[in-house]
């Protein structure tokens, strides 16, 4: 020992390595040696200290001279995410840094579930390590394979790689399923993952690699369900389109304005219309009427407890999943053209300069006189020509001020690039376009953002008997945090860009100028990917905090009840206070909206997982060509490219670099030869070859060609929040 330490001191240490391995039992020889004391004195201060631990319950001896730790067990609960190479993280519940779970400490937790870990030490990279020791909540318990048949017997292997293991099915459970096919399997029981895990085929999804089998692949992955049950599509028949004489008494009647809806050209549920009637030169009263949705599906009924479960409807590339019934999405509550429709109305009165003088809110009836595609619309503004031209030009002239006005208040323009698909009568992709945002679809927005505002705002107005506020359900975004902007500013300085993080507003307009300075440039899409990833996720939520990327201080989600449950519960709690009624439930409308906002993400990622098959399918016809990319992502598996024409990302194994052994800087973010020093980081420009197209995986392998531009790598020091990792690793 370099300098004799006090006993107090070596107790510490003492306690430190059982710390760092829970699972480890030492004895004082083991300990002297971790702790680099080599003297008689030392090594008895150790001794000494072991007896004094087991006395205090600390450690106790499990056999002659070794002790385990016994006391201070640190046991946590979070969310698993497994990561493509089989290591499992669990995102702590108590905020601190995310628990590294080995893929032998996994119990049979799968990716997602809610875990129950114990924390049993920290490795050498500083990361705390556990083990699962009980899985608290499934996330699913079906999963999508392809099945191989025995005798009698079948595995199911998961398209899900994370999914460590075959999946046993017995004779009895097959579904009349045929070798090869791709299927859906619910687990019957989980055993350890190493002896077998058994299940039963409830769906046969088709031929692997088939368009229909892929999409209902998808849909049944995520959770969702490609067909109704017959019990609510029988309730759905039986709703009536008639309009009864007392029902429209009791509403304000708009058939005699001016009404039309503006909407896709391939869209079938309109649950959203604009009325225009003048009030006086330069005053309007503008109208923005939404489905009555809450009046057909009401609360708890087999219609209402479906489209809850669903939470939201799902677009993936050649389909919509709906919410609800086609009677009801397509039909009733579609306000189509010349039909009396019931409606939930937001009128403003407003003059030219956006100022709202009066507002009112309530349920209507509507007869709209025309449907408007986007294209159509856009037209009138461009042309200032065709029916209802004037005005659609002054509902598109209040419409930017409305815009203008929100982003001097600091909202952030968030627009990222989309793509849309070509494809052919067998739904083969033949070409891959960038969608476009124009005035049309911009002035439709921004209505549709006063009234889930004007909604919000109401809300606040209203208390109960204790002067609390009513429950409702809020679409809430949060203010992006430190250290995430700290990451993005990092990022954006390899193209010579940087944000402002003095101020909120400071924050929003930079960003924005930022956003505005790279358009049209090859890294527009991956800085503006960036940008909305350092931004918090938007959720549902009964607790009522501002929408930072609006810059509104209130704000709901009214305006689409017949494609998201979060906005029908809107609607019959804005009905109900607006009679009234006492306040709802707050834990239960609490436990709907989690529901819902984890809906949503679940929504999100198939229609993700759908354009990556497309995306995969095309590229697969140019295997071997050559494409410009910028590098999108590093990993220690390999560096992710995005395919500039295309927006689609493929992968370079680092195993496929042949000129040198390169290795990962996790700190920055770059992949480093260890003879060459050559670096590839995040927005390098270069070219690559694709070289294999998955479609089983939905991934492309690329090989590099070359590299066009490489900015000078600026190391950097301080290491990346654990918690921030993890947008990558996905």
């Amino acid at each position: 020992m370099k300098k004799e330490k006090n006993f107090k001191y070596i107790k510490s240490e003492v306690e430190s390595v059982f710390k760092s391995n829970r699972k480890k039992p030492y004895n004082y020889k083991q300990i002297a040696s971790a702790l680099d004391i080599t003297s008689s004195e030392g090594k008895n201060h150790v001794i000494k200290a072991l007896k004094i631990l087991e006395k205090e319950g600390y450690v106790e001896e499990i056999l002659p001279g070794k002790f385990l730790l016994v006391s201070r067990i640190e046991f946590t609960t979070g969310k698993l995410e497994i990561t493509q190479r089989g290591t499992g993280y669990v995102a702590d519940e108590t905020d601190a840094d995310d628990i590294l779970i080995s893929s032998d400490n996994l119990n049979t937790a799968l990716n997602g579930d809610i875990v129950k870990v114990n924390v049993f030490g920290i490795n050498k990279d500083g990361k705390r390590e556990g083990e699962i020791l009980e899985i608290l909540e499934r996330k699913r318990d079906s999963y999508v394979g392809t099945i191989q048949l025995g005798h009698n017997y079948a595995w199911v292997i998961p398209d899900d790689k994370r999914f460590r293991n075959k999946i046993f099915i017995s004779g009895d459970n097959l579904l009349k399923s045929k070798n090869g096919d791709k299927v859906l399997v619910k687990v019957l029981d989980w055993h350890d993952i190493k002896q077998g895990i058994t299940g039963e085929v409830i769906e046969i999804l088709g031929k692997p690699g088939e368009h229909n089998t892929e999409m209902h692949a998808i849909i049944a992955e995520f959770g969702f369900a490609n067909s109704f049950p017959k019990d609510v599509e029988r309730d759905a028949e039986k709703i009536t389109v008639k309009i009864s004489k007392n029902e429209i008494k009791n509403r304000k009647d708009f058939r005699d304005t001016l009404t039309f809806t503006i909407d896709p050209e391939d869209a079938k549920d309109f649950d959203d219309a604009i009325s225009f009637k003048e009030i006086e030169k330069g005053v309007y009263e503008i109208g923005v009427h939404i489905a009555d949705v809450s009046h057909y599906v009401t609360s708890n009924s087999k219609i209402d407890n479906e489209a809850y479960e669903r939470g939201t409807s799902v677009y993936l590339v050649d389909r919509t999943i709906p919410m609800l019934p086609e009677k009801l999405s397509n039909g009733v509550c579609s306000l189509r053209p010349n039909e009396d429709k019931l409606t939930f109305s937001t009128v403003f009165t407003m003059n030219t300069e956006g100022v709202v003088l009066n507002k009112w809110i309530g349920k209507t009836i509507i007869n709209s006189n025309r449907r408007f595609t986007y294209e159509e619309a856009q037209e009138r503004i461009e042309n200032k020509t065709g029916d209802f031209f004037e005005e659609i030009n002054i509902l598109n002239s209040i419409a930017k001020i409305l815009k203008e006005k929100r982003f001097k208040n600091g909202a952030v323009n968030f627009e990222t690039e989309e793509v849309k698909f070509k494809l052919d009568e067998n739904y083969k992709p033949i070409g891959i376009v960038k969608k476009i945002r124009k005035d049309a679809h911009k002035l439709i927005e921004e209505f549709m953002l006063l009234s889930n505002k004007c909604v919000a705002e109401y809300i606040k107005t209203l208390t109960d008997k204790k002067n609390s506020t009513k429950t409702f359900v809020y679409r809430v975004h949060e203010p992006p945090s430190e250290e995430k902007l700290k990451l993005f500013n990092l990022f954006a300085s390899r193209f010579g860009l940087s944000i402002q993080t003095t101020s909120q507003k400071s924050i929003s307009s930079s960003f924005n100028n930022l956003l505005s300075e790279v358009e049209g440039k090859p890294e527009q899409n991956i800085i503006q990917s960036m940008a909305v990833r350092s931004m918090m996720k938007a959720y549902y939520s009964t607790k009522k905090t501002s929408h930072y990327g609006l810059a509104f201080d209130y704000y709901t989600h009214f305006t689409s009840p017949i494609r998201r449950y979060p906005d029908l519960m809107a609607h019959r709690l804005l009905y109900a206070y607006l009679n009234n009624e006492k306040s709802a439930d707050a834990v239960a409308y609490e436990e709907k909206c989690k529901h819902s906002s984890q809906m949503e993400i679940q929504a999100a990622e198939a229609e993700r997982a759908s354009i990556r098959y497309k995306q995969v399918e095309y590229i697969k016809d140019f295997i071997g060509n050559t494409f410009k990319g910028i590098i999108s992502g590093v990993t220690e598996w390999g560096i992710y490219v995005e395919i500039t024409e295309y927006k689609c990302e493929g992968m370079i194994r680092l195993t496929s670099l042949t000129d040198d052994f390169y290795d990962y800087d996790e700190i920055n973010q770059w992949v480093i030869g260890r003879k060459t020093r050559k670096v590839y980081q995040l927005g390098d420009v270069v070219e690559v070859v694709v070289a294999q197209a998955d479609l089983q995986k939905r991934q492309i392998d690329l090989n590099i060609a070359s590299v066009i531009t490489s900015r000078k790598p600026t190391p950097r020091k301080e290491k990346p929040n654990n918690k921030l990792r993890k947008k990558r690793r996905r």
